[in-house]
């Protein structure tokens, strides 16, 4: 097993300690690209992550956190070449009932991958309510949901390792 893990907005040096915690965890390579932070449009993110996904196989897993889960929905729902797992972490929700950002709104199909769900109750950065909105949005997708640990998952990595660890 291989994990892809996309970062937040602006976040490839805060998300680095949870790239690398997955990395000690699992005992697996962990690829992380930085993104673009000068073009932040759906587009902008998307098409450097569907060159990555393109290269993982059939054991690997995405992993994508905030801003960053948000994209990897937006890719995974286009094609059935994506992997066949995958983690969103803290991902917010655009809709209307969310933050209300239609740009990065997903209107999609649902992605053909297995998803996970994650979103920590004292997260203060993407509210902890977005959870339920995906869980209606994605019914297929397992919700997980942590009583503590931010929006870092300070604390979680070993469960989110476990998770990892699931078969598809």
């Amino acid at each position: 097993m291989r994990l892809l893990f996309i970062h937040g907005a602006g976040g490839f040096l805060d998300d680095q300690p949870m790239a690398e915690g997955l990395h000690t965890s699992l005992g697996v390579p962990v690829e992380m690209p930085r993104l673009p932070e000068e073009d932040m449009s759906v587009e902008g993110w998307a098409a450097p992550i569907r060159r990555h996904l393109r290269t993982l196989g059939p054991d690997d897993v995405a992993v994508g956190h905030s801003f960053g889960a948000t994209i990897l929905q937006w890719v995974l729902s286009e094609a059935d070449w994506a992997p066949p797992r995958a983690v969103l972490l803290a991902m917010p929700d655009w809709s209307p009932d969310g933050w209300d950002v239609p740009d990065y709104a997903h209107r999609g199909p649902e992605p053909a991958t297995a998803l996970s769900i994650h979103h920590c109750r004292d997260d203060e950065e993407v509210p902890f309510d977005h959870l339920r909105l995906h869980a209606a949005r994605l019914p297929s997708a397992r919700i997980v949901p942590h009583d503590e640990g931010g929006h870092q998952f300070e604390g979680r990595l070993a469960h989110l390792a476990d998770d990892l660890r699931r078969p598809g």
